[in-house]
Parts: C-alpha cells; structure tokens; sequence
C-alpha cells in the first residue's frame, strides 16, 4: 500500500471541515477557539467545555480524556483507526484527491 503525504492532507482538510463531520456543537466560542463536549470520549453534557480546538492553527486537546493533536489525529481517535485510515477515509468523505506517495 502506498504512503500518504499527511502534511497535503492536513493543508487540504480544516478542522472546522472535521468537526461538521462530527457533528460538533461548540458550547463556548471565542473567534477562532471553540470549547465543548469532547468527541472522543462522547461529554455526557451538552454545555461541557472539556474539548478545546483553535479552527485557525488546528490543535485541539481533551482535558477530560487527554487526547489532543491535529485535525488527523482527531479524526483517527474519533473512528479508531489509524492516521493512515484516517487520512484516507477524510478525502473520501470530502471528494478529495488521495494525495499518495509513490515509492518511485
């Protein structure tokens, strides 16, 4: 299986294109800062703010749950799988070139 060029990926796919997927519903908001109920480890409240995302660097981080990274890394913790997978099924979903890397 080819590799994936991760860095095209994460340029090509927003966070805040992640988060509509998720179907994220920030219960606080601050311009680009969003906090809310944590998609990973699923915030049994809808006004939790332990989820923290900035939608114009693309970092988010868990207090709750610890899990943090980028928009990639949030995806792959959301569905279980690998970044790989995780990068392969978020240009799918948005109609995206794959972006591969040819050992050639």
């Amino acid at each position: 299986m080819p590799g994936v060029d991760f860095r095209a990926i994460r340029t090509r796919v927003s966070m805040a294109e992640v988060l509509t997927l998720l179907e994220f519903v920030p219960s606080q908001s601050s311009g680009t800062r969003h906090r809310g109920p944590c998609p990973i480890h699923g915030s049994s409240s809808s006004t939790s703010r332990s989820f923290s995302v900035d939608l114009k660097r693309n970092p988010f981080q868990c207090f709750k749950c610890g899990c943090s990274g980028n928009q990639l890394d949030l995806w792959a913790a959301f569905m279980g799988v690998s970044i790989h997978q995780a990068a392969v099924d978020l240009c799918e979903k948005l109609r995206l070139d794959i972006p591969w890397i040819h050992p050639w």
